[in-house]
């Protein structure tokens, strides 16, 4: 299962496209998945077959897998909060056996470079990504995406980052090698961490065994009232208004 990130208006659609008609191989049998929540896109009719995905109430996911495809493409809702959705496809797919083999994120370049706010929309974005498609880079000066891309390798970020052009990538089989570059470990096996002494001075007695709990994902966690404690802006302020 692959999980398509990024915001609306990005190429997203015409990307996936290309992924799979030159990153697959002939016996492979890709199904697609779009949101049933965004808005209808032209390029929509290079997936004539695709079926559709619901975020439903307190992030849940209703979605039903095509029982004989071999990989299967979830494009996200590019007009709502992706750690929302990252949440939301993390429990259904812990209740299946199924595994992400990557997250990618397609980046619109000239949107970031123009309302610069939106870096802290994509840092959460490629938080979660294996791989980073740089895409709508027409008019982006050359340093700001290297600036871009450096704001990250100099954290050590593990993920890839290539270039999209003409909606395409120079080697789609490697952006879908399933092998895990990024830095959250949400999908994968749950991690425990030992509970600090001063949040839990009981077990802080001799004798007594160290409290573990799970480990929290960075933007995942929340306050008592129930707000992020790492909140991201809202990618449908900086993007085209519904038609009509």
């Amino acid at each position: 299962m692959y999980l398509i990130l990024g915001a609306a208006v990005s190429g997203r659609r015409e990307v996936l496209s290309d992924l799979i008609e030159f990153g697959l191989g002939e016996a492979d049998r890709p199904a697609v998945l779009l949101s049933s929540a965004e808005w209808p896109a032209p390029a929509d009719a290079k997936f004539p077959d695709a079926g559709c995905w619901t975020l439903g109430p307190e992030n849940s996911v209703e979605a039903e897998f095509p029982p004989d495809a071999s990989h299967v493409f979830i494009l996200s809702d590019g007009r709502l909060n992706p750690v929302d959705q990252v949440e939301a496809w993390k429990t259904w797919l812990g209740e299946r056996t199924i595994e992400v083999a990557r997250v990618i994120s397609v980046v619109n370049c000239r949107l970031v470079e123009a309302n610069p706010k939106l870096f802290a929309w994509y840092e959460a974005c490629i938080f979660y990504s294996d791989v980073v498609l740089l895409n709508q880079r027409d008019n982006v000066p050359n340093k700001w995406i290297g600036d871009f891309k450096a704001k990250f390798e100099d954290r050590f970020y593990p993920c890839l980052f290539e270039f999209v052009k003409d909606n395409r990538v120079k080697n789609p089989a490697l952006v879908l090698a399933p092998v895990a570059r990024r830095m959250s470990h949400v999908f994968d096996e749950q991690d425990w961490v030992a509970v600090d002494e001063e949040d839990d001075e009981d077990s802080a007695e001799d004798g007594d065994e160290t409290e573990m709990k799970p480990a929290e994902d960075h933007y995942m966690e929340r306050r008592n009232g129930g707000r992020r404690v790492h909140e991201i802006p809202n990618i449908a302020d900086f993007l085209p208004k519904a038609p009509g």
